[in-house]
């Protein structure tokens, strides 16, 4: 039988010790959730059977081009998450890892009630927003804005411009979108100022998968819009509603756009 001396076998009984915590922590759930990219909408038209804006008090208008709404998805708050899952969304451009606390609010109960909450207070400020640059009174027009299944306030924005596309479109008879798949994203305040939302760059890859050429992300997340934004996406920043009216009426006009 060969010898094996007690250095041997410490350094053994160790080993075998770390290859066990490695297996541990590998397999181990983590307080972090997986997202990835999510769907979009188009809030000139419908989703799931409904159409997305419906206006009643005001003349309405046929719009073409798209003004897409994106979302994106995440791992259930109970599902469990490994190293390994965190490892692999680490090298990859559509998916990311996120703390749990970051996306879910309490239980998957509670975390719908809030996004429930967020969206229809977006709903009312988009509608506030829009009938304010419009000069209607929300006593005599009434917006009805129907989203199935999406969440949280981050639709603000495209709610807002989709409203004045129907009503008013580009003040001149066209179209805000030109023609084009606009897809954006940004909460919105019922003066009209265009807030942060968090998940921009999934939120990229969810827009030009559905056929998006353009992309307004709130200014003050440029940094995570330029990190990597899909090819033949134009990323243009905005910071207020009348800043992309603007933006959107120079890239119909042909002029220069600000770009992240």
């Amino acid at each position: 039988m060969p010898y094996v001396s007690s250095r041997a076998r410490i350094l053994t009984l160790c080993s075998a010790v770390v290859v066990a915590l490695l297996c541990v922590a590998a397999f181990a759930p983590l307080p972090v959730t997986i997202a990835y990219p999510g769907m979009t909408a188009n809030v000139l038209g419908s989703s799931g059977g409904q159409k997305v804006i419906t206006i009643t008090g005001t003349p309405t208008r046929k719009t073409s081009g798209q003004l897409r709404m994106v979302t994106i998805e995440a791992t259930a708050p109970n599902a469990p998450v490994h190293f390994l899952d965190v490892a692999k969304a680490w090298f990859r451009t559509d998916e990311a890892a996120m703390p749990r606390s970051a996306v879910y609010q309490g239980s998957a109960k509670q975390a719908d009630q809030v996004n429930a909450q967020e969206m229809q207070q977006s709903q009312d400020a988009a509608t506030s927003a829009a009938l304010g640059h419009l000069g209607l009174s929300s006593k005599k027009v009434h917006v009805d804005l129907t989203l199935a299944g999406v969440g949280g306030p981050s639709a603000g924005l495209m709610f807002t411009l989709g409203i004045i596309d129907s009503i008013d479109g580009n003040g001149h008879g066209g179209d805000l979108s030109g023609g084009r798949v606009i897809a954006g994203t940004g909460t919105i305040t019922a003066n009209g100022t265009v807030g942060a939302v968090g998940g921009v760059p999934l939120k990229e890859q969810a827009a030009r998968q559905d056929g998006a050429t353009v992309f307004l992300t709130p200014k003050a997340e440029c940094a995570d819009a330029k990190a990597l934004p899909p090819a033949g996406l134009k990323v243009i920043p905005v910071t207020s509603l009348d800043n992309a009216l603007s933006v959107l009426a120079t890239l119909n006009s042909g002029g220069k756009v600000p770009s992240c």
